[in-house]
Order: structure tokens, then sequence, then C-alpha cells
């Protein structure tokens, strides 16, 4: 470092490293919101990510509930997306892989570097590895058409409400955010309480988010938007070929 500042001051430069770590880091986010203008004229894919738990395990209910889901999808043509790694991430992972069989999907994660995690799972088939959870949670939104958030922890809880709060300034749109699980209903319920009723949040707001009890409720849900977005998909494919 003092190295550095002596550099620095030969150059006649005042700045410390901190002020030029800080400069980078914001032309850094600089770069990251040019890009995120360039949207896709047509998605290709309809992706689901499902956010949860890495510490339930095989042999609880919600672990064969999170797989059947996930199957379900995949047996659909949907991708699935998770942070790849074990849990309720694996069931999923591991739900998409069985499913792609019969709807040629695919299964992706995006695992984080933590000392309390090593790899990721073996279920996905196309593996993004992410060092900061901002670059990774931005990942999941850019990958996804859908959300369902089952049970989990406080990094389930970011994810979900970073999405929730795109979704409420409308910087993505037409995106269902399915909350799975009774645990959900205690939230809803204490933000209604506590955020609702003090004007912090609006009611329309609280409805961006769908709660229902278990997996098999969000099948049908997801459903319906997949078979909207094969309808808008083949649509804008006969007018790009009318306009050939």
């Amino acid at each position: 470092m003092e190295s550095l500042k002596k550099a620095q001051r030969k150059k006649g430069s005042i700045r410390e490293p901190e002020q030029i770590l800080d400069r980078a880091i914001y032309h850094l986010w600089e770069t990251i919101n040019d890009l995120e203008q360039i949207q896709p004229e047509h998605v290709e894919f309809f992706r689901v990510s499902i956010f949860g738990s890495s510490r339930i395990q095989k042999g609880d209910p919600i672990y064969q509930d999170v797989y059947e889901l996930s199957r379900g999808l995949s047996e659909m043509g949907i991708d699935i997306v998770t942070g790849g790694g074990p849990g309720l991430m694996e069931a999923a992972n591991s739900g998409s892989m069985e499913g792609s069989k019969a709807g040629r999907s695919r299964s992706f994660g995006l695992p984080i570097h933590l000392p309390t995690e090593e790899g990721h799972n073996a279920f996905v088939s196309r593996v993004y590895r992410h060092r900061t959870f901002f670059s990774r949670l931005h990942h999941f939104v850019r990958l996804s058409s859908a959300f369902v958030v089952v049970p989990g922890g406080i990094g389930t809880a970011l994810e979900l409400f970073m999405v929730w709060q795109l979704l409420q300034v409308k910087h993505i749109q037409s995106h269902p955010l399915i909350l799975v699980g009774p645990m959900w209903h205690g939230l809803l319920e204490w933000m209604d309480q506590m955020m609702v009723s003090r004007n912090l949040v609006s009611p329309p707001e609280m409805k961006v988010a769908v709660v229902v009890d278990n997996a098999s409720e969000a099948l049908p849900l997801l459903k319906e938007t997949f078979e909207k977005f094969k309808e808008t998909k083949n649509a804008n494919r006969k007018r790009r070929t009318r306009g050939a």
C-alpha cells in the first residue's frame, strides 16, 4: 500500500488507493448498468429459477416436493436454474435432470464461493461460478422467466426480496414470483401488519408474490405462463418469417 502511495506521489497524484478502488468499482457498476440495457429482442428459452435452502436434505418431504416440481417442469421443456448447491437446490437440479429425458431441458447451477460449501451438486448440466452475491443475483434475473421460492433461510430471503423489488419497480415484468410452503404465510402477515398498515408497501405490491401451500399447486401456474410464452414466441416467429 505504501509503495503504491509513493508511486502516485511521484506522478503528482494525490488520490488514495481507496479512492482509486472506489472509482474502479463505480465504473464496473456503470458497465453492468449499460449491459443491462441490452435486452434480447426475442427470448428463446423459458427458465424457472428455484430458490431454497442448502440445509434441507433428502428424506425431508419438501425435498421430494421440489424434486417433483422440477421434474414436471423439465418434462414440459422448461429449464431449471438454481444456486447449484446441496439441499433443495440439489433436489431441483436432480428433478430437472430426470425430467430432461423427455423434455430436452437443461439444468443450470450458479454456485458461489463459500467456506461452508464446496463445488456444485452433480445434477447441473451448465455451471456459472460466481464470487459475489451481487453478480449471481443479477445472473438469476437475466436467465429467468419465472421464480419459485421454497423454504430457506437468509440467502433465500435475499433472493426473494431482490426479485420482489425488481417486480415492484417494474424493472422486470410478467415474471411470476411463487412462494411455496406455509412458512411464507407468516412473512406476508408480518408485512401486512408492519408495512401495509403504515403505507410503507401498497396492497397491490403485496400481490406481486403468489403463495401456495405446496409445489404441486405451483405447477399449473407456471404451465399457464409457459403456454403464453410459447404463443408469443410462435407469433414473433411468424412475424419474422413474413418480414424476411
